[in-house]
């Protein structure tokens, strides 16, 4: 059963208030020289059958409709072995 991984990010343009809470938050845990975060968002998808390029593609379709915002996100599609 091959597995699809989708990483959604934030276009770097794009402010990411979660991000920057989180990067505020880690001097005030004790965490030092981190100079940015940026929070996403991870797909894991089990596909049934083989893995064709057809597959792949329909997964792309996915994660350009589905997933994410193509406005304000990029996305990553990567198989994992």
């Amino acid at each position: 059963m091959p597995r699809v991984v989708v990483d959604v990010m934030p276009k770097p343009e794009i402010l990411d208030p979660q991000g920057k809470a989180v990067q505020g938050a880690l001097p005030r845990l004790g965490f030092t020289g981190v100079s940015d975060v940026r929070q996403g968002k991870r797909f894991e998808i089990e596909l049934d059958g083989e893995l064709t390029e057809a597959r792949l593609a329909e997964v792309h379709r996915m994660a350009e409709t589905l997933l994410s915002n193509p406005v304000i996100e990029d996305y990553v599609v990567e198989v994992e072995r």
